[in-house]
């Protein structure tokens, strides 16, 4: 995920053998929370099967896997279920002094998701990759809400990660302001 990059100087990868590597980000988004990042393929020893995040269907099992709290429970795996599709889920963007609010499309898992799961791929029970864990619902009455980035809709944001190192968006250059009364005069625009 962006959201776990974006403020670091340095980025490694840890391995199931237990080898730590720097790795380079190849780029990376913050509407979109996704980030690419490299190694040496030397290090490599296998790449997870990517599946549909379409074709899930509510119900079926999903494993999240990542590396809650800190290293020393990496490789965690949890399991659950298909919760949701198209969950629409409203997050706070921070950029400088800025916040602007957002609003992205989830898959909602009942698996386990803390803090140091993001990035970590949400399996089905093939062990195809169909989401990419990034958050979690926390408060008094809320249990089990957790929530992956669908993996079809990220397929289109990595190419261009890869290919042009951002993600090319159009923009109108609009901005909206409060009109006041002398200004909506001097216009002529009826209020």
């Amino acid at each position: 995920n962006n959201h776990v990059i974006e403020n670091a100087d340095d980025v490694y990868v840890t391995f199931t053998d237990g080898s730590i590597v720097q790795a380079q980000v190849v780029g990376s988004d913050v509407y979109s929370d996704i980030a690419v990042l490299s190694v040496d393929e030397d290090y490599i020893i296998s790449v997870a099967e990517i599946g549909s995040s379409e074709k899930a269907r509510l119900g079926d099992t999903v494993f999240a896997i990542g590396a809650p709290l800190d290293s020393a429970y990496s490789w965690s795996v949890t399991r659950g279920i298909v919760s949701g599709k198209d969950r629409l889920v409203e997050v706070e963007l921070t950029s400088g002094n800025t916040t602007t609010p957002m609003v992205v499309n989830t898959l909602q898992t009942d698996a386990a998701i803390n803090n140091g799961n993001s990035g970590g791929p949400l399996a089905n029970s093939n062990g195809e990759v169909i989401g990419i864990n990034t958050l979690k619902l926390s408060g008094d009455g809320i249990e089990g809400m957790g929530f992956a980035i669908p993996i079809n809709s990220t397929t289109k944001v990595i190419s261009e990660l890869i290919e042009y190192k951002e993600v090319r968006r159009p923009y109108i250059g609009i901005t909206g302001s409060a009109v006041s009364e002398e200004i909506s005069t001097r216009y002529n625009v009826p209020q």
